[in-house]
């Protein structure tokens, strides 16, 4: 048995101006995410199931900001995709070795920042393995906040 497992990032952009100097025009920056699709899911695998995407961020002018994500339809504990009443749980990191779980800086939980005019940030997911899903196609939302 084989499950299709994806992941939707959805963008909404929540800024607050950052005024330079009373002499500059505040900067303006845009974001935009890529879907993170994981593919199949073997619930009969040992091995956890990863994936990776990207946010991007573009400024006007160089510009310091910070990228939270929305716990989607779970939480930053456990985030879930559904499929229906099923739930299929995952979690999404701000690092290759998975240890910090990407929120909005409550909890455990941390933002990316960065600074300049343009920077792409790489989103890790992770599937755990072994879960008693059901067969189907799982999706979740998650809102992209940016702030400068």
């Amino acid at each position: 048995m084989r499950i299709l497992a994806t992941k939707i990032l959805a963008m909404m952009l929540s800024a607050a101006l950052l005024m330079l100097a009373p002499s500059l025009h505040a900067a303006t920056c845009t974001v935009s995410a890529s879907g993170l699709d994981f593919g199949s899911y073997d619930p009969f695998s040992n091995q956890s199931l990863d994936g990776a995407t990207t946010i991007s961020v573009a400024c006007d002018v160089g510009a310091t900001y910070s990228i939270a994500l929305s716990p989607g339809a779970g939480s930053y504990g456990a985030r879930a995709m559904t499929n229906g009443s099923y739930q299929l749980l995952y979690n999404l990191y701000t690092d290759a070795t998975l240890a910090t779980v990407w929120g909005d800086a409550t909890g455990a939980t941390a933002t990316v920042g960065g600074a300049g005019t343009v920077a792409n940030h790489t989103v890790y997911g992770r599937i755990p393995a072994r879960q008693n899903a059901y067969v189907g196609l799982y999706s979740d939302t998650i809102v992209v906040t940016l702030t400068f």
